[in-house]
């Protein structure tokens, strides 16, 4: 079975098949988790995913990765305009991110804690809905070897450990 991992850092440095970006049904990428992508690696990941838009809040859309060491990104629609989120909203977008996974047919790809930035979701609350939605999808059959939980802060990584770890 598929490991589930987490790593401390930024999501932009991690060598995978795909990391997923936290994004808004614009597919802009602005601050947070999609400001470091784009700074990490280039301006035409947004071209790319921005062309594809606007995206209904739920479903994810793939572009290229540039200059990042992951061969693609996957954009996960976690929020519309006004901007905010749930746990809902962040579950489907986590379902939707594995199913383009599935599609590309990759080995491993890396999430961000999903909403809890610009979205306001308490980290508690994203780690609950992602890794359960993880755990879902792994116990089917899938081409997935690992997916790690790519968790910048302090507060963000407990919160996950304290998730995987209440399983």
């Amino acid at each position: 079975m598929a490991r589930i991992s987490l790593y401390r850092g930024d999501i932009t440095a991690l060598e995978v098949d795909a990391i997923v970006n936290a994004a808004n049904d614009r597919l802009r990428m602005g601050a947070g988790v999609a400001g470091a992508i784009k700074r990490a690696g280039g301006e035409e990941i947004e071209r790319e995913a921005v062309a594809k838009g606007p995206v209904p809040v739920g479903e994810a859309v793939v572009t290229g990765a540039g200059k990042l060491k992951a061969k693609y990104v996957i954009h996960a629609v976690v929020m519309g305009r006004d901007r905010r989120t749930d746990a809902e909203k962040v579950r489907a977008a986590t379902e939707s991110s594995l199913k383009r996974a599935e599609e590309l047919g990759i080995k491993n790809i890396a999430f961000p804690a999903l909403g809890t930035g610009v979205g306001g979701l308490p980290y508690a609350e994203a780690a609950e809905v992602m890794i359960e939605a993880v755990r879902e999808h792994l116990a089917g059959e899938t081409c997935l070897e690992e997916v790690i939980f790519a968790l910048y802060g302090e507060e963000a990584y407990q919160a996950f450990e304290q998730e995987l770890a209440r399983r």
